[in-house]
């Protein structure tokens, strides 16, 4: 079977043969709809030809073509038991013996789906020991709407225990899934609890965003209080402010009863920690939050190190940098044994400060190369966040007269920037102080104002957070008798780095406006500031600058 699939070259031989004009795209698409199918292939275009279009993407296995050619040539020729079998479990993206059985209230699964496979029945092993399999695509998705249109009643009950058995069996994202095919957002929700967190820490964000956005759009936020608190705080350390602030809201209006998912006896434990990330009411309110947090958190949550970093930050900028020492220690030990991969690189960075703050520059720079290691040993190097470990560890660099390695460490940080929002006011602030004081130390004064704007723009949403603000007027004044020097590469702002990598693209100034929600006029004028300040005439010119300097 595997000899008889198509590859791109084969498929565009038979395509050329169709009167439909086919793009190279269209054919890769067709080939992965198909699974290189010949048969698939060449009916794609047929509907394709009936049609008037050679829309790859519009080829389903509800297409007229496809459907009476399975009827006539393949459904018509399974026995019962195996399109029953076939057609009930047609809902489900991976099949296993065990799962099958579940969801089917029944036994010998693993059987039929073997026998499948071995007569070339559209059933196809994943792995050597035939323990998972998938149907194929089009006859998937022919069979599903077969099932919902002979036994609607049938489907959500088919669902419901594919949820089951697969959040049962360790497989979260499966059961989400199912959970959303099936509208239900209780089943949902619950799931979210418990695996949110370290599906994120896996790198898989945009997994999580999906979630978040269908729950938002089939269920009130305030219905799942604690989903609320995760997506809150999800939303803060991605960059997305405003989405962090509606599901903060509603994270302090619904009630929520029993224990939580990380051992937590009461929601209070994780609204304050919530309420410490946003740090909106003040310092004196950040530290009593934080501090209810670190007492009331389950000892062995994943989230007791951040509390213990935000209770740090708190007594930093309160001016009691010995009892932050001592938090972001504890943060640093705790994240490591309890695997919460963001919160170690940053505990470390801030102990570093601790020690610039004493100019202890040796100690400052040993803990800040730790902390570099460790957020690549992590995996989860290029988390926002991390954004200050790198301009941390460009200050001490650049204290140790190493400036081509500062410039490094400065782009890092600076490729982080745009989602350092006020929905992470404290490092998002620290950050652009560090960065400032680094171009500071290099006599680059126009790059030191750009972050010092940003500062004030952020002290506005966000005023009362101890000594920040004292920090950025030393700053100022330090600039103001510093003098002026020309624009560069260091005074690009969040706003233009949000859109230089979208110019790497084939996308116009009108389709990068759309996908980030800006007019084609302020994207332009973005892109004519990118080439001043990189000291380029052309977009192609920009790019190539910017991958040099580390910005891309």
């Amino acid at each position: 079977p595997e000899d008889l699939r198509m590859g791109e070259d084969e498929a565009r031989r038979l395509l050329d043969a169709t009167p439909v004009d086919f793009s190279d795209d269209d054919i890769a698409e067709l080939v992965r709809r198909t699974e290189g199918w010949p048969a698939g292939l060449y009916l794609a275009a047929l509907s394709a030809g009936a049609n008037g279009h050679g829309d790859a993407g519009a080829l389903t296995g509800n297409d007229p073509f496809v459907v009476d050619f399975l009827r006539s040539e393949f459904l018509a020729y399974l026995p019962a038991d195996e399109l029953e079998f076939l057609t009930r479990t047609s809902m489900l993206d991976e099949l296993s013996g065990p799962l099958c059985d579940a969801v089917l209230a029944t036994g010998g699964s693993a059987a039929m789906l073997e026998s499948l496979q071995r007569s070339n029945q559209f059933v196809v092993a994943l792995d050597r020991d035939r323990a998972w399999y998938r149907c194929h695509p089009l006859v998937r998705e022919l069979l599903a709407a077969e099932l919902t249109r002979s036994e609607p009643e049938l489907v959500s009950e088919l669902l419901g225990r594919a949820f089951d058995w697969c959040a049962e069996n360790g497989r979260e994202v499966a059961a989400i899934a199912y959970g959303q095919s099936s509208g239900d957002t209780d089943r949902v929700a619950a799931a979210m609890e418990r695996c949110v967190q370290p599906v994120f820490q896996s790198g898989r964000s945009a997994t999580v965003e999906q979630w978040f956005a269908w729950l938002e759009a089939n269920a009130p936020r305030e219905r799942y209080p604690a989903v609320a608190v995760i997506g809150g705080m999800f939303h803060a350390v991605s960059g997305n402010a405003t989405a962090s602030e509606r599901w903060a809201d509603a994270a302090e209006q619904g009630t929520y009863s029993g224990r939580l998912g990380d051992g937590s006896e009461s929601i209070e434990s994780w609204r304050a920690l919530l309420r410490a990330v946003r740090a909106r009411e003040g310092i004196a309110a950040l530290r009593a939050d934080a501090a209810h947090a670190v007492r009331a958190l389950a000892p062995d949550s994943t989230w007791h190190p951040a509390a213990l970093v935000l209770l740090g930050m708190a007594d930093l900028l309160s001016g009691a940098p010995g009892e932050a020492d001592d938090h972001f220690a504890d943060a640093a030990e705790e994240a490591a044994d309890l695997g919460a991969p963001d919160m170690a690189p940053i505990a470390l960075a801030e102990r570093a400060l601790v020690a610039i703050g004493r100019d202890e520059w040796v100690a400052a720079d040993e803990l800040a190369e730790r902390a570099i290691w460790t957020a690549r040993r992590s995996h989860r190097e290029y988390a926002p966040i991390n954004g200050l470990v790198y301009a941390v560890a460009a200050r001490t660099t650049v204290h140790r007269e190493r400036t081509s390695a500062a410039e490094e460490l400065i782009g890092r940080a600076q490729r982080r920037l745009p989602q350092l929002t006020y929905g992470l006011p404290i490092p998002s602030l620290q950050t652009r102080l560090e960065l400032a004081r680094t171009y500071l130390a290099l006599a680059d004064q126009a790059g030191a104002r750009a972050m010092l704007r940003e500062v004030e723009s952020l002290l506005r949403r966000c005023p009362d957070l101890g000594t920040l603000a004292q920090q950025a007027d030393e700053l100022r004044s330090a600039l103001d008798t510093a003098g002026h020097n020309a624009p560069g590469v260091s005074t690009l702002t969040a706003a233009e780095l949000r859109v230089l990598p979208l110019l790497t693209t084939h996308l116009t100034f009108k389709e990068i406006g759309e996908r980030l929600y800006l007019s084609r006029h302020t994207v332009k004028s973005h892109a004519i500031s990118i080439y001043r300040k990189l000291d380029v005439t052309s977009r192609a010119a920009a790019v190539g600058r910017a991958h040099l300097l580390g910005l891309l």
